[in-house]
């Protein structure tokens, strides 16, 4: 088990601690914002990556099928636990807000595509792509109905979703693999070129933001029992549910693996953006997403070479 942890950090997560150093670093001594990187990230490379995955994926209709139903399934039983442990622990509404946001959403696409890609290949990033657009179309729904509550707006978060290109560049892929259209081989390469410069943007950008978290005030006092309660339920509560979700759908191999990492994730930068725009306890939640993501260094790779 220890051999099988050391070779994880450092088949895996060495290459992917440099550019997250990287990001880090021009953070904190450049002041580098990460606004503009990451509309590149979410406008331009992640589509690209999401195209070429999902017209190239050897994924069966079922894969995608039991992922969905998994995507769904997650999601509903983490909302009620997220709640249940809200009203037990007596937080404030604010807080029950940045709790579910913690516990439901993780950093998936900036962390856990690259992730995946290292640690299971070319096979395990084919798997992971249906679970990253079900999260992204998820976040950008129930999250906002989350964060928002009294104030939400079915038609504003359906708005939202539509405003999204992976969800475009996913179904034109889905279309290319129904009719068998190829790309000309110039587009293709341009597109290939794209994807391919996805990964260590993305944990560029995670570095950066890490540091932009704990600067934000992830140092300042908040709940006791809100950070502790999202620390347990992300770390600890997130990957129990998804074992048994998995265990139940009778998912199983590389699928297994990757859905089951992938959902161990810590939770994902973009809460604490929800958080901070509808007042949904931002600290709490930037506090939680710093620790979740240090702690990840060393639950991810036991949880790598455990599978």
């Amino acid at each position: 088990m220890i051999s099988s942890f050391l070779a994880t950090i450092y088949s895996v997560f060495l290459p992917i601690s440099l550019p997250v150093i990287g990001g880090a670093l021009l953070k904190r001594f450049k002041g580098i914002e990460t606004k503009g990187l990451s509309a590149l990230s979410l406008y331009v490379l992640s589509p690209a990556l999401i195209f070429e995955t999902l017209e190239k994926a050897s994924i069966t209709s079922n894969e995608v099928t039991v992922t969905v139903a998994f995507c769904l399934l997650n999601v509903i039983v983490l909302w009620l636990l997220s709640a249940f442990a809200g009203k037990m622990l007596g937080l404030s509404q604010t807080e029950k807000s940045g709790l579910a946001l913690t516990t439901i959403f993780t950093n998936s696409v900036n962390y856990g595509l690259p992730l995946v890609l290292l640690a299971f290949g070319q096979a395990g990033l084919d798997k992971a792509s249906v679970y990253v657009i079900v999260q992204i179309i998820i976040m950008n729904t129930l999250g906002v109905y989350l964060a928002a509550r009294s104030h939400f707006s079915a038609v504003k978060a359906i708005k939202t979703v539509f405003t999204l290109p992976s969800v475009y560049a996913a179904a034109f892929a889905v279309l290319f693999r129904l009719t068998d259209f190829q790309l000309p081989e110039g587009l293709n390469t341009g597109v290939s070129m794209l994807s391919a410069a996805y990964a260590p943007l993305a944990l560029v950008i995670l570095g950066a933001q890490m540091v932009g978290v704990r600067e934000g005030g992830a140092s300042l006092a908040v709940s006791k029992r809100g950070f502790w309660s999202g620390m347990a339920m992300r770390m600890l509560v997130g990957p129990l549910v998804a074992w048994g979700l998995l265990a139940m759908l009778s998912i199983e191999g590389t699928l297994f693996a990757v859905i089951l990492i992938l959902s161990a994730m810590p939770a994902a930068v973009n809460a604490v953006i929800l958080a901070e725009e509808y007042d949904a306890a931002p600290k709490l939640v930037s506090r939680c997403i710093l620790w979740t993501t240090l702690a990840s260094f060393i639950v991810l790779p036991a949880m790598i070479g455990f599978l």
